[in-house]
């Protein structure tokens, strides 16, 4: 679990990203989940952009990609989900 400070921190290491996936009428399923981890395991932090269309609720899409992925959710703003996951090899976000 995160405390409100590393949350914090990691709203503002996420502020400038861009999102790299996006959650479409679909909604999430086994190879996005598959595609997050990996770039997770790459970048620990990523947004990703949930579509007009989605049929699902903003908060079980992240609710879904959090489980899916064994990260944490660090915020969702507007119609963006921002997971972070530590990296086993690739750590470079270092938490206060």
């Amino acid at each position: 679990m995160l405390t409100g400070k590393q949350k914090r921190f990691l709203r503002s290491e996420a502020h400038h990203l861009k999102p790299i996936f996006q959650v479409g009428k679909t909604g999430v399923n086994e190879n996005m989940i598959a595609q997050i981890s990996e770039a997770l395991e790459k970048r620990e932090l990523i947004k990703v952009s949930i579509l007009q269309n989605c049929l699902e609720d903003k908060d079980t899409v992240a609710e879904e990609l959090r489980t899916g992925t064994h990260s944490e959710v660090v915020q969702i703003i507007g119609n963006n989900i921002v997971l972070y996951k530590e990296s086993n090899e690739n750590k470079q976000i270092k938490l206060p």
